[in-house]
């Protein structure tokens, strides 16, 4: 590398020179890691990086003010760009199409970072053929509470339905608290039929480890570690391996061996130190795509589930509704025989915080726990119900509580949320 001027570096990958931009701009506050660290890390494991992410479309998820900032959502590759950044027209489930990045080589990994995207968010099909996913992909989203130990269990649990399957899972760190279990597959089925393996999978993950695993979508009914089959459902991405996840440690999805996962800690897995482990062991990843396998199997299982009449399951809220998918709405909302004081008494949820971004959130959950802590004492991991939702261009958080280990005359009041961000009022602050 070599400096070209005071507001600019040139950075050297894959035969071209790609032009750095505000390279001392902190990305990572509490790191210290600048834009150009950020850079430097992606190249000292482009191989493996590039290869999570070759010849897939891939929407922009850009940390332009750092991590400290809530990113802003692009699917849009910009106007103006390099003419050998690659480019694939993807269409979506609302029927809209956009032409998206595709990253191939490390020159293109280098100029998406560059815009500020910290992790990379590629789909799971390739583009020479984007309606056939070549990528099973389970995420394992632990419940508030739930330690790395039982993570891990069930991630072992999905090994031996993969294997029993005829599929191989290839595991790696999300970078939060969470795994993904990958495996290939052959390009010969569509998303509803992905989505539909994944769900059957979930399942069957829950039926061999009830106490651990959940398949359930709705957040109120979840405990332990939920496996998002709906993470399968076209237009979903998943970060990818080796991407860089806006933590204040600048924690990194790091792929690892079976073995290898039960004892690390996902907190050492960094920008700073993951550059050594890659350069002393390689890419743990490195045979994924050796080996595609087929959905065969887990299909049938969908089918003998069904049979036994485990039906489809929610979709996510911006999917057109599906034949055979049950009522979307959460059993809270949902309306049952009985009055209403019992329907709310299954499920009582209050909203305590709503924020822009998620440390005031946590902040406020705090707050509330400080104004009621017999009922804080009551609630159970799984009653924090932590929302990431998405706005047009960002996403924001909200916080509930389950007050149902609480005696329904002891339950505080819905209140206005601390604090009580309004996401559709274009200058809400976190009032």
């Amino acid at each position: 590398m070599r400096m070209a001027s005071k507001e600019v570096e040139i950075v050297r990958a894959a035969g071209r020179e790609v032009t750095v931009t505000n390279p001392s701009k902190v990305y990572f506050a509490e790191a210290g890691h600048t834009k150009l660290d950020l850079i430097r890390y992606y190249m000292a494991v482009a191989d493996g990086a590039v290869r999570g992410v070759r010849a897939r479309p891939m929407a922009l998820k850009r940390y332009v003010d750092g991590v400290s900032r809530p990113p802003f959502f692009q699917k849009r590759a910009p106007d103006k760009r390099p003419e050998w950044i690659e480019t694939v027209t993807l269409s979506f489930p609302s029927g809209r199409t956009a032409d998206e990045i595709v990253v191939s080589d490390a020159a293109q990994l280098a100029w998406v970072v560059n815009l500020g995207c910290v992790d990379l968010n590629p789909h799971p099909v390739r583009t020479r053929d984007l309606e056939h996913p070549d990528e099973l992909r389970v995420d394992l989203d632990p419940v508030p509470g739930v330690g790395w130990r039982p993570i891990v269990d069930v991630a072992l649990v999905v090994r031996e339905v993969l294997s029993d399957m005829g599929l191989v899972g290839w595991p790696k760190t999300s970078g939060s608290r969470g795994i993904h279990v990958y495996a290939r597959i052959e390009p010969r089925w569509g998303f509803i039929e992905v989505r539909r393996a994944a769900l059957a999978l979930a399942r069957e993950v829950e039926r061999r480890a009830p106490a651990i695993a959940t398949s359930k979508w709705w957040k109120e009914e979840r405990h332990g570690v939920f496996i998002d089959y709906n993470q399968n459902a076209k237009d979903r991405t998943v970060a990818s391996a080796y991407s860089v996840r806006p933590t204040k440690d600048a924690r990194v999805s790091m792929p690892l061996a079976w073995d290898a996962l039960a004892e690390c800690d996902p907190g050492d897995f960094t920008v700073a130190t993951v550059p050594k482990i890659f350069a002393a062991h390689g890419d743990a990843h490195a045979g994924i795509d050796d080996s595609p396998g087929s959905l065969e199997a887990l299909l049938e299982l969908s089918a003998r589930q069904e049979a036994e009449g485990q039906g489809d399951a929610p979709w996510p809220p911006h999917y057109a509704k599906q034949d055979g998918e049950p009522k979307r709405v959460a059993p809270s909302r949902a309306k049952k025989e009985g009055t209403a004081a019992a329907r709310r008494a299954k499920h009582p949820l209050i909203v305590v915080a709503q924020a822009a971004e998620k440390e005031p959130a946590l902040e406020g959950l705090e707050r509330w726990k400080r104004k009621y802590p017999d009922a804080a004492a009551r609630l159970a991991p799984e009653d924090v119900l932590v929302d990431a939702m998405r706005g047009r261009f960002t996403t924001w958080t909200r916080i509930r509580v389950n007050l149902r280990n609480v005696p329904e005359a002891e339950r505080p009041p819905q209140e206005t949320p601390d604090p009580d961000y309004e996401p559709f009022t274009p200058t809400s602050p976190d009032r």
